[in-house]
């Protein structure tokens, strides 16, 4: 029987992530003796002793604290190395008084999975042109996913130049930054939104849909449809992802890394679901 240990997810704001139901669904249904649960915290220096505990497995990171969570790792995957940001800390013991904590992102494999779930059932994908919006560590992961996916040329738009220039300097040099809202230099076919949900009007994205198909995917889930879903579901030959579908498809990578097994996926999705449904049953 599997020793029983406890996950996290670490961050501010987060008292209403459905992380929890995620992964407690999937950690159920295989009969595993572990818990999940939610842990604010303004500094991942807060978590230290829970990070240090023997019964800790793993954890989420989430924002705004993926770009500082590498001090606590023992090793760190090559993807997180690249991306510079970790969302998944994995527990091991070496031995009985020793444990390894590995960093991974899974938010990059998530997101490289409906990227090419796409291209794979796209007849023809057009010549790709990808844009990331935000400059922080998910911004990071939707760039690395492009790039993993073969993307030719991708566009990092934030509102401060800066920031996005930033981003753009620690990967290769066919990632270009725009300050956004801005008119392209050329219209994408693959968007991906990594800020808040409401943070930016419905006319900040009015201008992005210019070719006949494509896919926008939102990380945001909160609202469940944010103004750049509003504006992608205006164009019929546009493909949808939205923010839930993104926590999900990461949630599935980190359940493989701490449990070895393959998640429950009809399960997983389902548990949230009911929440959903729930919750929107009480407004």
């Amino acid at each position: 029987m599997s020793t029983p240990r406890n996950y996290h997810i670490f961050g501010h704001s987060i008292s209403q992530s459905l992380s929890p139901t995620i992964h407690n669904a999937g950690f159920a249904h295989h009969g595993l003796p572990h818990h999940y649960d939610i842990q604010e915290c303004a500094d991942l220096n807060e978590v230290t002793t829970m990070i240090d505990s023997p019964d800790f497995g793993g954890c989420s990171i989430t924002m705004p604290h993926k770009l500082s969570a590498s001090k606590f790792c023992t090793s760190i995957s090559a993807s997180a190395r690249t991306i510079g940001a970790i969302n998944t800390l994995i527990a091991t013991s070496e031995n009985s008084t020793k444990t390894i904590i590995h960093g991974d992102n899974t938010d990059w494999s998530g997101l490289h999975s409906l990227i090419t779930e796409y291209t794979a059932q796209t007849p023809s994908p057009p010549s790709s042109v990808g844009l990331v919006i935000g400059a922080g560590g998910a911004a990071r992961a939707g760039v690395y996913a492009m790039i993993q996916a073969g993307v030719q040329s991708i566009y990092i738009g934030n509102r401060t130049y800066l920031k996005a220039e930033a981003v753009a300097r620690d990967f290769e040099s066919r990632v270009i930054p725009v300050a956004f809202p801005s008119r392209l230099p050329e219209s994408p076919d693959l968007i991906i939104g990594t800020v808040p949900g409401e943070s930016m009007g419905a006319e900040a994205f009015a201008g992005l849909f210019q070719k006949e198909r494509g896919l926008c995917i939102e990380m945001s889930y909160k609202p469940r449809v944010t103004n750049l879903l509003v504006v992608a579901r205006e164009h019929r030959g546009w493909v949808t992802a939205d923010g839930l579908e993104v926590l999900l498809r990461q949630a599935f990578d980190q359940f493989r890394l701490w449990s070895g097994r393959e998640p429950p996926q009809a399960v997983m999705r389902q548990a949230v679901m009911d929440v959903t449904e729930r919750v929107q049953s009480k407004v």
